[in-house]
């Protein structure tokens, strides 16, 4: 009898320590929606991000549906009303990114790239009123070159290695640029390997990141600049004594770099990959690999309605 009685207060524990997940995806959803009614053109951010946190509360280990995040009946019909493609497809699609990418471009949106302190200000404000544990970036990154605005990115707002592992894939193949992606392929765990955090034998998608640009990781909630993990050291060539391997994809340097690479194009092209494993075959196959491990890992997490789309905005 004490035995079951110990199971059954760890369930409740477990239980009650997810339910962070819900009270965080409301705030953040009304946060999102009252911004979006005064910044034009930022529909698709919500719609997009709303999908994203129901995909995320669909695998997470204790599923949440939409009655359990948006739990007061006028406003989930409104928002399905709004964004209906959203609730349709948070089980068939994957989300490109995980939600708080969303918030930041929405900040970006209101605050404009060059006011860098705003937009620090506005992201601490909003994580001040979050549990730490569910759909926030701890980090965020800024990264511009002598003749450029500043491109923001921020760390995977997922939790858990699964989720993490499934929103990385998912950036690699549908949304991050090609080089910056290529990074994170480099080192994705393969199918059978995940212990592994070495290179793949046959690709190597890593690259340099010039000399003449600036790539700073901060912590939000202090705006203490931090170092780049040892991963973003192996992939962008970043100056680091940071031991620590962070999972390969999940850092605020990635989504920078991937913004300024897809907005500028001069720099991108003087960070070209310059391995002999770096050929279109090799990408292809590296490619392959990450489809294999995400399909194994959205089985694993008991998500087996994906039929290989990506979700966006329509």
């Amino acid at each position: 009898m004490a035995a079951r009685a110990d199971d059954q207060k760890r369930k409740e524990e477990f239980l009650k320590s997810q339910a962070p997940f819900t009270t965080n995806a409301l705030k953040i959803i009304i946060q999102m929606v009252d911004w979006c009614n005064k910044t034009p053109g930022s529909k698709d951010l919500v719609d997009e991000m709303l999908h994203s946190i129901l995909f995320l509360g669909k695998i997470n280990p204790v599923s949440f549906s939409p009655k359990d995040i948006i739990p007061d009946p006028d406003m989930l019909n409104a928002l399905k009303e709004k964004y209906s493609r959203a609730f349709d497809c948070y089980l068939t699609h994957l989300p490109r990114r995980s939600p708080f990418s969303f918030v930041l471009d929405m900040i970006v949106l209101q605050k404009k790239p060059e006011n860098e302190n705003q937009i620090k200000t506005s992201l601490q404000s909003l994580v001040q009123t979050l549990d730490p544990q569910f759909l926030v970036s701890t980090t965020l990154c800024v990264s511009k070159s002598n003749r450029s605005v500043s491109r923001y990115g921020v760390s995977m707002s997922t939790t858990g290695p699964n989720a993490g592992q499934v929103v990385i894939a998912a950036s690699c193949l549908s949304f991050w640029d090609d080089y910056v992606a290529g990074a994170v392929m480099t080192y994705y765990p393969e199918r059978g390997h995940e212990k592994d955090k070495g290179k793949k034998e046959y690709f190597d998608g890593t690259f340099q990141l010039p000399k003449d640009v600036a790539c700073q990781a901060y912590n939000i909630q202090s705006e203490q600049p931090i170092d780049p993990c040892k991963s973003c050291g192996n992939m962008f060539g970043l100056s680091t004594d940071v031991k620590k391997e962070w999972p390969y994809g999940n850092c605020a340097e990635v989504e920078s770099l991937s913004n300024m690479f897809t907005n500028e194009e001069e720099v991108k092209n003087r960070s070209k990959p310059t391995s002999e494993k770096w050929t279109p075959e090799n990408r292809q196959k590296a490619s392959e690999s990450v489809l294999d491990k995400l399909n194994h890992v959205l089985k694993m997490v008991n998500f087996r309605t994906w039929k290989g789309g990506f979700y966006t905005a329509q």
